[in-house]
């Protein structure tokens, strides 16, 4: 009895899987058909490509953070900021000096995880009630719920938030709420406390491109909204592989102590 039981509990999840595969490729058509969303399905990856905006943008600005500017700080944020030690970029300090939460595999959280390690692929599924973001990075999983609810009113502070999406035409708009004050939002270290509020517009503008417009909203650590623009590449020929946070940063982090070794 016992075998036939773990067969059909291993049966029953095979075919949860499947039938999650097939919604995936089958509802995000309809629900763009019936004008209540847009086909964001596929592997993105942060573009490479500057902006047309006059700017001469580094191949970091590009990559690891949010924002060229400095954005409006509170006090308690400037704080925040000179006390983070990124180990790249133009603020970038040798290693053994970074206090980086990434060096200790800690989660990057949102909106960092669209950047980390210079903005490894992510992979979005539309399935009914939820848009599902799959990401290269330690496999996170980011959950956004379509289904009309509300954010809890008990949230726990975590390190990805609680989010809530809603389709406005062709644009998902997500709302998060409920962090920890763990993380950084960019590689530059731009600092949030747990009263940050983050709104994603999200719109594949074509093809091959779809942009996130994000206004972060914190008062503890800014005088007031900010807003960052990103710009995403699809990636047809690619699947999300296997990116282990601790082999990862063994192997990120050797690197770098030999770059940073005296010669």
């Amino acid at each position: 009895m016992r075998k036939w039981l773990a067969g059909s509990a291993v049966a029953s999840i095979a075919l949860l899987i499947v039938s999650s595969a097939l919604l995936a490729r089958t509802a995000e058509p309809q629900a763009a058909a019936s004008g209540s969303g847009a086909d964001l399905t596929g592997v993105w990856r942060r573009s490479r490509r500057p902006p047309n905006d006059g700017h001469r943008y580094t191949y970091y600005e590009l990559a690891a953070t949010l924002t060229s500017q400095v954005p409006p700080m509170t006090p308690w944020g400037e704080a925040k900021y000179k006390a983070a030690k990124p180990n790249i970029g133009p603020r970038g300090v040798p290693l053994s000096q970074s206090n980086d939460p990434l060096t200790k595999c800690f989660p990057p959280g949102v909106p960092r995880l669209y950047l980390v390690r210079v903005g490894q692929p992510l992979e979005i599924m539309i399935v009914p009630g939820r848009v599902i973001m799959f990401f290269e990075y330690d496999h996170f999983v980011r959950q956004i719920f379509t289904d009309g609810r509300q954010h809890p009113q008990d949230l726990t502070p975590s390190w990805m938030g609680d989010s809530i999406g809603r389709w406005e035409g062709d644009t998902l708009v997500v709302d998060t709420v409920g962090f920890n004050d763990k993380t950084w939002l960019d590689g530059d270290g731009h600092p949030h406390s747990d009263e940050l509020h983050l709104v994603e517009r999200i719109r594949r503008i074509s093809h091959d491109t779809m942009t996130i417009d994000f206004t972060i909203e914190d008062p503890k650590a800014y005088t007031k909204p900010w807003e960052a623009h990103t710009v995403f590449d699809l990636e047809p020929g690619w699947n999300i592989g296997e990116v282990v946070c601790v082999d990862d940063n063994a192997n990120f982090l050797e690197t770098k102590k030999k770059l940073e070794s005296p010669k």
